[in-house]
């Protein structure tokens, strides 16, 4: 019997590698998987690259793992706003690597490695210091239709992390309006993907219309606790 539901969070994240590449669901605050990161964290896993729409607000969420020394590298494509503080205090004593991808690109490369796609051609960043891999090298261009194109690879992860509405014990899920965002495409593209879900459905309470990630591309579902979260 398939069922994927896990009683914990340490439970649901289970052990993660140093350096490994985390996929981690949210738009500023919306969607945050807050309990998840707190896991992560309580897991003790360093030199992790993070993959996220910014770099953390505040002292809560990413910016708790931030600040506890966990992550070496972030992929995101709004590192600053006015609460960035714990990402720009790393940033400016050089104890944070940055990759700066538009927001566009970010989405596009993530559902990329979902969809085993090995790449794709886009005009977004032709001409800007963006065009550059992180190494500093010109990233490939091409000339199509009479507009510039710049390559860019997928980006896959070893662990994603994502915060849904509702879920099943086969692991489908559904989303609440805006926190939905980037959860639906990091599951696909991550080797592992654990859900933090307000309720837990029976099989066949999920309207299959409804469901936006189906469970194939979902390791463990864990309820959450508190009210914050809810």
């Amino acid at each position: 019997m398939i069922n994927k539901i896990a009683p914990n969070v340490a439970d649901a994240i289970g052990t993660v590698a140093d350096g490994s590449t985390v996929l981690i669901g949210g738009f500023g605050t919306a969607g945050i998987p807050s309990e998840l990161i707190e896991g992560l964290i309580a897991q003790g896993a360093r030199g992790l690259t993070i993959v996220n729409n910014n770099a953390g607000n505040g002292d809560a969420g990413l910016a708790r793992l931030l600040k506890a020394g966990c992550v070496e590298k972030i992929i995101c494509s709004f590192p600053r706003q006015s609460d960035s503080w714990v990402f720009d205090d790393l940033y400016r004593r050089k104890q944070i690597a940055l990759e700066l991808v538009p927001q566009g690109n970010l989405a596009e490369r993530i559902r990329a490695a979902g969809a085993g796609i090995g790449g794709f051609f886009t005009p977004t960043g032709y001409g800007t210091a963006l065009a550059k891999l992180p190494s500093g090298e010109p990233k490939e261009t091409r000339l199509i239709n009479g507009r510039w194109y710049v390559y860019e690879t997928p980006i896959a992860g070893d662990l994603a992390l994502v915060h849904a509405e509702c879920g099943d014990r086969w692991g489908n899920l559904t989303y609440r309006m805006a926190a939905r965002n980037f959860g639906p495409v990091m599951a696909t593209a991550a080797k592992h993907t654990v859900a933090s879900v307000r309720t837990i459905k029976n099989l066949g309470e999920i309207d299959p219309e409804h469901i936006v990630t189906p469970g194939i591309y979902v390791t463990k579902v864990v309820c959450r606790t508190s009210e914050a979260e809810r």
